[in-house]
C-alpha cells in the first residue's frame, strides 16, 4: 500500500523527558522525529501524541510540543496506546492509515501496532523514527511488526507519499525543507 495524505495520520508514542535519555541514539531519534513532526504539520496531516504515565516519565519533549503545535495529546497507562480507548476515529480525524513512531519500539510501539492491525487499521512503522533502548529489542520489535502485517518505511518515503506527485501545491517547499 501506498500512504495517501487524505488517509493518514500520525501518531508519535511515548517522546518523554524522562525516558528519551535512555533510549538508544535518542538524539538521532529525537531529530529524525522533530523531522516527521515538522512535515506533518506543514502538510496538515492529524497528529496524535501518546504520554505513558506522564507523572513518572515526564511529559512529551518540548522540542515535539513545538515542532507539532496542532497534535492531539492522549494520556495513557496501558502500553498499548488503543487498549486505552484514546484512539477513536475522530481523534485520527478518520484517518485509516496511520503512521507511528516514538518509543520503545518493542513495547509501547509493538502492541499498540498489533491492535490497530487487528482493528483494520493500515499500519506503517516510521523504522528511522523508532526506538528501544536496546538494539537487540528494536530487530526483534521490526521483524515482529512485519510478521503482523505493518509496513516499515522510512521518513522521506513518508515524505514523497504524502506528496504523491511532483504537482503538489507545496512540493516545492517540502523538497526544499526535508529533503534536500
Amino acid at each position: 500500500m501506498l500512504l495517501n495524505s487524505k488517509h493518514s495520520a500520525l501518531l508519535m508514542i511515548d517522546l518523554q523527558t524522562r525516558l528519551l535519555p535512555a533510549i538508544s541514539d535518542n538524539d538521532k531519534l529525537l531529530a529524525n522525529n522533530l523531522w516527521l513532526a515538522g512535515l506533518a504539520h506543514d502538510l496538515a496531516i492529524p497528529t496524535i501524541i501518546s504520554e505513558h504515565c506522564a507523572d513518572k516519565i515526564g511529559t512529551t519533549t518540548e522540542e515535539i510540543i513545538a515542532t507539532a503545535p496542532q497534535a492531539k495529546i492522549v494520556h495513557k497507562q496501558t502500553f498499548s496506546v488503543f487498549a486505552a480507548d484514546v484512539l477513536t476515529p475522530e481523534v485520527f480525524n478518520d484517518a485509516n492509515q496511520i503512521v507511528i513512531s516514538g518509543i520503545e519500539a518493542h513495547i509501547c510501539v509493538l502492541q499498540t501496532a498489533i491492535d490497530l492491525r487487528n482493528n483494520g487499521y493500515e499500519v506503517l512503522i516510521a523504522n528511522d523514527c523508532v526506538g528501544s533502548r536496546r538494539s537487540k529489542d528494536m530487530e526483534l520489535a521490526i521483524a515482529r511488526l512485519q510478521a503482523h502485517g505493518c509496513e516499515i518505511i522510512s521518513r522521506e518515503m513518508i515524505a514523497f507519499e504524502w506528496l504523491g506527485t511532483a504537482t503538489h501545491p507545496q512540493f516545492k517547499e517540502i523538497h526544499k525543507k526535508y529533503i534536500r
